[in-house]
């Protein structure tokens, strides 16, 4: 009863369970339940800040978030934030509780039950979310293989020649840093992709596709070169002639080390540079199985069928033979899609033109991946490229180059594959019999000119 004798209602106690509860939708909300209002701006605005963050990045669309999860460094930066954000979280909720009075409310009955189970299911959320950026940081690592910060030059991967019966795993030959940096972040960048076949019922590894992507950052101009594997004595940057082909030259680099002063990869990089007139900065490997199930995480690539395929010799590697494809316009499956960009003998066919549908695949893969129906395949499609994907490329200028692609369309495009004018088929009295290819030097010379201008060093006197 006040002086006027009015009787004034008794406050409503407060319940340290419900501010745990309150603490444990928002930082702070607990405290301001319990009239701590500098308290409750303490703990809410670090939270206010990470998911003013978070909108930030994912406002930049599919190509940042991706960019975000994938390159290692965000990556454990995300991690360590939800550990810290989680026991953040906790610390809320514990002194929202223990502020409540009469002190030690929060140790009796319901309240103290509730605490326990808010603070449990914030530290299994956490540690879950926790783990998932982990396994993100530790794909990162897996497919980002270059050194950060390395000076130009190569890491050595294994040189040492693999048991009988025993094929190279992907990562024995491909640990490489950057082999040249752009001369600025306008100039061209130059990437070997490399497909590794190295199917257990093989006794080596080969590089079976080759190809030069050449990207302009400021046009968007995208210039595709492959190299059909059967291309044979060509010339090397020494002077020397290599006699076999091509997509067994590294193979042969690491039977032979003595012959070549750097591992394999590198030598093939330091020779396609050559040929093709330009310095290559990155590579990008992927063996057949990795191809697969990138497809397959990817939920398969549209493509449009020319000429219909009808390959009774193509090996499904599982002991059955033969893939049909008709002309026209199919989404292809991981299985279909390697057997499309594998084939070669339904007639009239070619390497050739299994080139040019390895490059059909592999731009209508990376146009699919930048879609906004991907983002919630980034998780699985992160965790398939850890195990199959190989890349020196820095991984900051991810979002850069799915940007590139996003914006790519079908004229800003030029696919090349090495065939007739830019390479011949001598004389089989040269090759005992056996198909090979022979490069024209000239007519490589100016394409690489075309392609490269005053950057291809067929353009110096």
């Amino acid at each position: 009863m006040n002086p006027a004798g009015v009787i004034e209602p008794t406050p409503r106690p407060q319940s340290p369970s419900i501010a745990a509860f309150l603490s444990f939708l928002w930082p702070g909300l607990g405290h301001l339940y319990a009239r701590r209002t500098r308290a409750a701006l303490l703990f809410a605005l670090p939270l206010v800040a990470v998911v003013l963050m978070v909108g930030g990045q994912a406002a930049g669309g599919i190509t940042q978030l991706a960019t975000l999860l994938i390159s290692p460094s965000s990556a454990l930066t995300i991690a360590v934030l939800i550990v810290l954000l989680g026991a953040w979280r906790e610390i809320a909720v514990i002194d929202s509780a223990i502020a409540i009075r009469p002190r030690g409310a929060w140790r009796r009955g319901r309240s103290l039950v509730v605490l326990i189970l808010v603070t449990l299911i914030i530290t299994v959320t956490h540690l879950w979310a926790g783990s998932v950026a982990w396994a993100f940081y530790g794909a990162g690592q897996r497919i980002f293989v270059g050194p950060e910060g390395a000076d130009v030059g190569v890491v050595a991967a294994a040189t040492t020649s693999p048991a009988p019966g025993e094929t190279p795993d992907i990562d024995d030959d491909y640990v490489a840093a950057p082999f040249a940096t752009p001369l600025t972040p306008s100039a061209r960048i130059n990437i070997l992709l490399t497909g590794v076949d190295s199917a257990e019922t093989r006794s080596h590894a080969l590089t079976d596709t080759l190809i030069v992507a050449s990207i302009d950052p400021v046009t968007s101009d995208v210039a595709l070169i492959s190299f059909p594997r059967d291309i044979s004595n060509f010339p090397l940057v020494d002077g020397r002639t290599f006699t076999g082909k091509i997509n067994g030259f590294m193979t042969w680099v690491r039977n032979h080390p003595k012959e070549f002063k750097d591992a394999p990869l590198v030598e093939l990089v330091k020779e396609l540079s050559f040929l093709v007139g330009a310095p290559i900065h990155y590579y990008a490997a992927v063996d057949l199985a990795g191809f697969r199930k990138l497809i397959d995480a990817a939920g398969g690539v549209t493509v449009t069928v020319e000429t219909a395929i009808d390959d009774g010799a193509y090996d499904w590697l599982d002991g059955t033979r033969g893939f049909k494809l008709s002309a026209g316009v199919h989404t292809l499956d991981g299985r279909q899609a390697l057997a499309y960009v594998r084939s070669r003998f339904t007639a009239g066919d070619n390497d050739f033109n299994r080139a040019r549908r390895q490059q059909q695949v592999l731009l209508a893969l990376a146009k699919k991946m930048t879609t906004p129906a991907m983002l919630t395949q980034i998780p699985t499609l992160v965790d398939v490229a850890g195990d199959t994907l190989r890349t020196n490329f820095p991984s900051e200028r991810v979002s850069e180059m799915l940007s590139l692609v996003q914006g790519m369309d079908g004229a800003s495009v030029t696919q090349v594959v090495l065939g007739a004018p830019y390479s011949y088929h001598p004389p089989n009295s040269e090759t005992n019999g056996i198909y090979t290819l022979r490069l024209n030097m000239d007519k490589l010379a100016a394409l690489s000119i075309k392609v490269f201008g005053s950057e291809s060093t067929y353009d110096r006197p």
